[in-house]
């Protein structure tokens, strides 16, 4: 069985988010959602609409995605490589080289952002 993990607020879930969840859980038999937790959100200046709670009942009701557990700060990464016992690491590809450390425990995937969509464009669009 092939585990795959991802990392990210997934606030005010959008396609693109949905995309990036589909195409990272065919690279594997099991995705793995590490999702920001509203205290790591305000250590790195971050805001989520939503909370913590709501996000992870969001997500957890995806189909692609098989569990959810909490990202608390940068550095847990490697634990949780090992802890899940994770074959493949995926982030979106605006994140490029960042996690090339994570080599040593597993592969690690950038995958391309879907053009014309981002939380960043829907809160500009919204004026929040």
């Amino acid at each position: 069985m092939k585990t795959v993990i991802t990392y990210g607020t997934f606030d005010l879930l959008h396609w693109g988010h949905i995309r990036l969840l589909e195409r990272a859980s065919q690279l594997g038999d099991k995705l793995i959602v590490g999702l920001s937790t509203d205290e790591f959100n305000s250590l790195k200046h971050k805001e989520a609409y939503h909370s913590y709670e709501h996000r992870k009942y969001i997500l957890e009701a995806i189909r692609y995605v098989d569990q959810v557990v909490p990202e608390e700060n940068w550095e847990q990464k490697i634990a949780d490589v090992k802890k899940y016992h994770v074959d493949t690491f995926v982030m979106g590809d605006d994140w490029k080289g960042q996690f090339d450390f994570l080599k040593d425990y597993c592969e690690v995937v950038y995958l391309p952002r879907t053009n014309g969509i981002s939380t960043t464009k829907i809160k500009d669009d919204l004026s929040l």
